[in-house]
């Protein structure tokens, strides 16, 4: 069985790395690499068709309503885009923030940390990245700095009991009650989101400078001089162009203020648990539909323009649950934490869960939140304890360190939403992001040691 492991980790490391490294090189699609490679991994370690239907079943089950709340989200922000609904929340923001970059990235991450109250990295994105991005684009801002942003201050935010991982551990350190957990961490979640802030003021520096440059050199028109009207009314032309009247929507006053009140009932619908995103978003785009578009073939136009869209992130979370049930049902993710532990020296014992915690977000990229929960905290627990540290301590340990990489994995079907509405690339944005977010996990586990909240 030792044997077994072993091959299932060098295979599961394998397969990941494959993934991640052909992503970023962009030598690869998504849908591609997450069907082919594991299948061909599981059919490499003896695995037969059979298993490979029943690792499919089972990746589809954890998946299929990210699938069925993508089709159908993509969808209504389009329809809510084509209504105009986004126009005056835009130039309302443009007017705000007078088109100041910084300002806008610290907007961003308030955005990002409010968004994520409700525990839901999917709603999140949905509520922030179609408001926010035409404003990046109207400021020339990268995008790849807008989901950065928003994963950062979503991640600090996720360290609330409803969150996921802080259920997670309660299970593993079989704790009375998830609160209590979760009182001893609120310090460094304060800490997490000034220093949130802080960052998203340096980037916002950086990020002006660089637009600076590229005016500089002509390769992009100069938007920080010019008044803050023209800028407004380049995002408006630039609107005209995109959605023109033909096939648009119904133009009554009171049009947008049912969309405002629909799209706020679809949204309420969610946070308040009434019914889940998948349901709320498809019942949101047939209502929607009907307001804004009464005639039979606009409603199909609609939908059809919409359709490549949302098909295409459907089918990358369709090949997403190929490689999760892959990587799951053969124990891959099991087997990559199990050995890891295995082959560190005894010397490190006491400061284990520290070592853990700051490799915390590469393992991201390894093991999925649910792998590195309930495989790698219960063997990281118990071996930290041998050398009397507190189980408490290694789970803050190994949070502080993992959670902040929440959205930088592939794992993270949270994650593909946000590429997928912001019509970004994964391996772009796990190479632009990456080592911000591993830095910023670090300082915020060197600071929760400092404050005592994980001790050696």
């Amino acid at each position: 069985m030792h044997d077994n492991s072993m091959w299932l980790t060098i295979m599961g490391i394998l397969i990941i790395g494959s993934i991640v490294g052909l992503l970023i090189a962009k030598k690869i699609s998504p849908v591609v690499g997450m069907i082919l490679i594991p299948s061909v991994g599981a059919l490499i370690l003896g695995y037969g068709i059979g298993d490979l239907v029943k690792f499919f079943n089972s990746g589809l089950e954890s998946v299929i309503n990210v699938v069925i709340m993508f089709i159908f989200a993509i969808i209504f922000f389009g329809l809510m885009t084509d209504s105009g609904l986004f126009k005056p929340i835009v130039k309302r923001l443009i007017l705000m923030t007078r088109g100041n970059v910084v300002i806008v990235s610290i907007i961003t991450a308030v955005i990002g940390m409010f968004a994520q109250l409700d525990g839901a990295g999917a709603v999140t994105f949905l509520l922030s990245i179609p408001a926010l991005l035409p404003l990046y684009k109207a400021l020339n801002m990268n995008k790849y700095l807008l989901i950065l942003l928003l994963a950062i201050s979503a991640a600090i935010m996720n360290m609330v009991p409803w969150g996921g991982p802080m259920a997670r551990i309660a299970s593993v350190l079989k704790a009375k009650s998830v609160n209590e957990l979760w009182y001893g961490l609120i310090p460094v979640q304060i800490i997490g989101f000034i220093l949130v802030l802080i960052f998203a003021t340096y980037l916002g520096f950086r990020e002006q400078k660089r637009i600076k440059k590229a005016i500089d050199k002509g390769e992009l028109e100069p938007t920080i001089d010019i008044d803050i009207h023209k800028l407004v009314r380049n995002y408006e032309r630039d609107q005209d162009i995109k959605f023109p009247v033909r096939g648009r929507a119904v133009k009554h006053g009171w049009v947008i203020w049912v969309n405002m009140l629909l799209t706020f009932l679809v949204i309420l619908m969610m946070l308040t648990n009434i019914a889940p995103p998948e349901f709320a978003f498809m019942i949101g785009v047939a209502v929607a539909l009907i307001i804004n578009f009464p005639n039979v073939d606009d409603q199909m136009n609609r939908l059809k323009a919409h359709a490549p869209n949302a098909l295409m992130m459907a089918a990358v979370i369709i090949a997403a649950g190929m490689f999760l049930g892959v990587l799951n049902e053969t124990g891959m993710l099991k087997a990559i934490a199990t050995n890891l532990i295995k082959i560190i020296p005894d010397a490190v014992g006491p400061y284990l869960h520290i070592i853990v915690g700051i490799f915390g977000v590469p393992l991201d990229l390894l093991t999925s939140t649910d792998a590195y929960y309930f495989a790698l905290l219960p063997i990281v627990e118990q071996t930290a304890s041998q050398f009397g540290v507190n189980p408490v301590s290694t789970a803050y340990s190994m949070v502080i360190g993992n959670i902040v990489g929440t959205f930088v994995s592939p794992f993270s079907p949270a994650l593909w939403l946000a590429i997928g509405l912001a019509e970004a690339n994964m391996g772009t944005y796990i190479k632009y992001a990456f080592f911000w977010i591993w830095g910023f996990a670090i300082v915020l586990l060197i600071i929760a040691m400092l404050i005592g909240t994980v001790t050696i």
